[in-house]
């Protein structure tokens, strides 16, 4: 019987039994973490409603869902619908991120949805085995997050700070 349960029980974690899959798993998930890191970080530093741990987690969710269709022996049709249903989700997520103000026209959180919506582009690469798209695309999302916004106007960074405070 105790043998029957573990062969069972080995037969439900096989899917990892191969060291390069998991290999390709690991990294594929450490990866798109680490990288969702570097936006969050970006969005913990303004006061984003979405910070460093929810684009971690939003990333690590992706990148979990896309390896493990990747990695399942799907064809590549199959693979783009899961991706499909991912980014119909994340535009959930990210319009629960932005806000309109009361009282006025002013809309906040775009940014941080687009953040989102990036990160889960980034995950989905990393996700793919993609590493050097997803890498890419994680400094150009930093470069446009924390660079540009020197290029801003004036008052648009103002209120930044100012709703930041």
């Amino acid at each position: 019987m105790w043998e029957t349960m573990l062969t069972a029980a080995q037969a439900e974690f096989s899917d990892l039994a191969d060291p390069a899959d998991m290999t390709r798993a690991v990294m594929r998930l450490f990866l798109a973490a680490v990288l969702a890191g570097v936006v969050g970080y970006d969005r913990e530093r303004h006061g984003s409603s979405a910070g460093l741990r929810t684009h971690m987690i939003v990333a690590l969710g992706v990148a979990l869902l896309v390896v493990t269709a990747d990695l399942s022996g799907m064809d590549e049709e199959s693979v783009s619908r899961v991706i499909q249903g991912i980014f119909a989700g994340i535009g959930f997520l990210g319009a629960g991120a932005i806000l309109k103000q009361a009282g006025n026209d002013r809309v906040i959180g775009l940014t941080t949805a687009a953040s989102l919506w990036t990160t889960a582009a980034i995950a989905t690469a990393a996700g793919l085995g993609r590493e050097g798209t997803a890498v890419m695309g994680t400094a150009f999302a930093f470069i446009i997050l924390s660079v540009l916004l020197r290029f801003e106007q004036p008052d648009a960074v103002q209120r930044s700070e100012r709703d930041r405070g």
